[in-house]
């Protein structure tokens, strides 16, 4: 038997958003209704990075590739959910070391960011600081996945993206770990078919061993 993880953030105007930005609040608004005697339809309001949501090297790189340019079988395959839940500040070097990172596999960083209660921003998040990225990019993972809205904060010059994006290394950022026990699984990413950005918002699943379906 296997288990099905959704690893999705859920979008709504009171989720939360990066620094807390207004202007990066989801918007839903009803365009037509029942009451109107019409279908209901709603439009909506994204940005490119909202919740759980994937990065092209354009994001961090001059002229780097989009979203669109990503083929589609980049974003699955094997997967670990590393548990370092007991991590306060950054994900080192010493942190990974241990886990062994393989050539080809996703790597998905579990830590106390997925158990912040409530919608406000966590201005200190643990994050994977730049001697983490080169050491993954030395180990040839296919991708890079955090339970935070960013995979790095407060460095100059973003040398965690850069390093990671240059590399061919993709990034998965605002996934939702706190259910999900360290271990292998099967990644599934689908990004939204936005063409010329460099993000788009994306539904994200783990398939594992177990019975039954995870949130």
């Amino acid at each position: 038997m296997w288990k099905l993880y959704d690893i999705s953030m859920d979008i709504h105007p009171a989720m939360r958003v990066w620094k807390d930005k207004d202007d990066k609040r989801p918007a839903f608004e009803t365009v037509s209704s029942h009451a109107q005697g019409k279908t209901h339809e709603t439009r909506l309001r994204l940005d490119a990075h909202t919740g759980t949501h994937v990065d092209a090297p354009l994001h961090m790189i001059a002229g780097g590739a989009t979203i669109d340019a990503i083929p589609l079988e980049k974003w699955m395959g094997p997967a670990r959910v590393l548990d370092l839940t007991g991590v306060r500040d950054s994900i080192g070097r010493a942190e990974l070391e241990p886990h062994a990172p393989q050539r080809g596999e996703w790597i998905l960083l579990k830590t106390r960011n997925s158990f912040a209660e409530g919608g406000s921003f966590d201005y200190g998040f643990v994050f994977l600081n730049a001697e983490a990225a080169a050491y993954l990019k030395e180990a040839g993972v296919r991708g890079v996945g955090i339970d935070a809205l960013g995979v790095e904060r407060d460095q100059p010059g973003y040398p965690t993206h850069r390093t990671l994006l240059a590399a061919g290394i993709l990034i998965a950022e605002g996934l939702y770990l706190k259910d999900v026990p360290a271990g292998s699984y099967w990644l599934v990413i689908a990004p939204l078919r936005l063409i010329g950005v460099e993000a788009a918002p994306a539904r994200a699943f783990l398939i594992g061993a177990g019975e039954g379906n995870g949130r």
